[in-house]
């Protein structure tokens, strides 16, 4: 058995608190979570590596738990997330790593071997697939499809709207957001979605009857502890950067992902309606493997970790 251990890295201009596991010098796996997430987000999935002999290291992202929340919103620019995980392995000492992505952690970690090739050996993204970069800035695009209506995106634009509805009640947020990013549960909300109203991007989510059979009390306890204390503003400021993104990344190094990629997500995840699979190809040119998980929704590396581990695995061993 691995410790799991706890330390603050000082890169990039921001100090990022990082749980890790596994030996020095072993092949290093960089977990990247997403919104509204933490390292936490990986506790079945660090042991798990460690034990197969990686050196696993999961921060809480800029922005998150223990880490840095710079107050510019252009701070959480993709080339700033990146560089922040080129930090983590300078920091100990590794040219390369695997970087395994889940839902805006996803994003970061497909961009990584755009803008990073060079340190990148392998990429696993769940629940947000591999996507090319738009015709138009991705804003504009939606604002296009959605004219009067609703999009949680557009939403999250306004600095301070949506960080007031996420921060008045963390917990309602919280068990509203997990339990409710299934398709089975989305579907009530979904027709919402796109409907002018006054209602914030949480009042359109279900309530769920109890915590989701795959997360504990104390489990969904500790998210609120945190997002109580840090608030949400960290996380939305991300989705403000998406046109920044747009145009810092129109001349990355790489032009598409070379490097073996996975795609695992859950069946019932309604972002797979979000985000077609279509046009992979234009973006991935390496070898490239899909794995859906019957059944499973958005959460799936916490809502079913056995299987996510299994895959993970796989895909690790096969590098070799």
């Amino acid at each position: 058995m691995h410790n799991i251990t706890e330390r603050s890295i000082e890169t990039n201009g921001v100090r990022l608190r990082v749980t890790e596991a596994g030996d020095r010098g072993a092949p290093v796996v960089l977990l990247a979570h997403g919104f509204p997430e933490l390292a936490y987000s990986w506790r079945h999935q660090i042991p798990a590596l460690a034990a197969a002999g990686y050196h696993v290291i999961a921060p809480d992202q800029r922005g998150y738990g223990g880490s840095s929340r710079p107050d510019a919103v252009e701070d959480y620019d993709i080339v700033n997330l990146t560089a922040d995980l080129t930090g983590l392995l300078d920091d100990v000492g590794a040219d390369t790593a695997v970087i395994i992505g889940h839902d805006w952690g996803s994003v970061v970690a497909a961009h990584f071997p755009l803008l990073y090739p060079q340190r990148t050996s392998a990429v696993a993204l769940l629940s947000v697939p591999p996507t090319p970069r738009m015709p138009q800035p991705p804003l504009e695009i939606m604002r296009t499809a959605f004219g009067d209506g609703f999009f949680y995106v557009i939403y999250f634009q306004q600095v301070g709207l949506a960080d007031a509805e996420l921060d008045a009640d963390p917990a309602r947020t919280i068990r509203r957001m997990f339990g409710g990013l299934r398709n089975d549960q989305y579907e009530a909300a979904l027709a919402a979605m796109t409907a002018p109203g006054p209602q914030g991007f949480i009042d359109r989510l279900r309530e769920p009857d109890g915590a989701p059979d795959w997360i504990t009390q104390n489990e969904i306890d500790h998210y609120v502890t945190e997002f109580t204390r840090t608030g949400f503003t960290g996380g939305l400021n991300w989705y403000r950067n998406m046109d920044r993104n747009w145009s810092l990344v129109a001349d990355a190094p790489a032009a598409t992902i070379e490097a073996p990629t996975l795609f695992l997500a859950g069946s019932a995840d309604p972002v797979l309606d979000m985000t077609p699979r279509d046009r992979v190809a234009d973006i991935v040119t390496g070898p490239y493997r899909e794995v859906l998980i019957d059944g499973a929704g958005h959460w799936v590396q916490q809502e079913r970790p056995a299987e996510v581990n299994t895959a993970l695995l796989k895909f690790l061993a096969d590098l070799d």
